[in-house]
């Protein structure tokens, strides 16, 4: 196992954050016992927020093998986002926001600055990555944990891209909602049924579906996804 370098954000600014739903908890206890998670069903019940934390308590432990927390996700509504100005992180930086906000919510810092500047240290450190589904060829993921988010709307063959080239020892999350896709085609609908079909022969995967009772999202917004499920929209 490679040695990882001491770094300047480390677990002990991490703050401890408890599962707080069933199907939470059962999604802790799998990937503590070394599964790899499938988690599928309702927005708001913080499928991505708790992988993202899981992933970063192990990479920031330096008695595990994991150096970097990998997140990968299609950029919707194109997968080619070549026509767009700047480099990868330049395109990309819309579909980041919502991950450099979950990171405030999981790390004590000394002051506002480093707030402001956690994510893109988190980052320069190479502790977190991102990656959209048009930049992965002659990747492997080794020493790795990934996070596949937005699941949903990956086809089967991006679905299988990644899920192969996961490498040494290296860990993999898919977060999503199957019913809400923005893929229009009906065979690339049904990939991500396809792919689950799969996942669910393997000893090595947990499938955890989140239901309305899942939903952590407070007052209105909470009453509005549960709604929103209810009438099948």
């Amino acid at each position: 196992m490679a040695t990882k370098k001491n770094k300047e954000i480390t677990e002990e600014h991490l703050i401890k954050i408890k599962p707080i739903t069933d199907n939470q908890k059962i999604a802790v206890k799998a990937y503590k016992d070394g599964k790899n998670l499938f988690q599928y069903g309702a927005a708001g019940t913080g499928k991505t927020f708790l992988s993202l934390y899981l992933a970063l308590q192990d990479v920031l432990d330096m008695k595990t093998p994991y150096h970097r927390v990998c997140i990968v996700r299609s950029l919707i509504p194109t997968r080619d986002i070549g026509f767009l100005p700047g480099d990868h992180d330049d395109k990309s930086a819309l579909y980041q926001v919502i991950y450099q906000n979950m990171v405030q919510f999981m790390f004590k810092m000394p002051n506002e600055l480093a707030f402001s500047m956690l994510y893109q240290n988190l980052q320069q450190q190479e502790t977190l990555h991102f990656l959209s589904t048009s930049f992965l060829r002659g990747i492997t993921f080794d020493n790795s944990i990934i996070i596949v988010d937005e699941c949903q709307n990956l086809n089967f063959h991006e679905l299988d891209t990644i899920i192969t080239r996961v490498g040494q020892d290296s860990k993999i999350m898919f977060c999503g909602d199957i019913d809400q896709t923005d893929l229009v085609k009906t065979s690339e609908k049904n990939g991500i049924l396809e792919f689950t079909r799969i996942l669910e022969k393997m000893e090595s995967f947990e499938l955890i579906e989140y239901n309305i009772g899942d939903i952590v999202r407070s007052g209105f917004v909470r009453e509005y996804l549960i709604n929103k499920i209810k009438l099948g929209l």
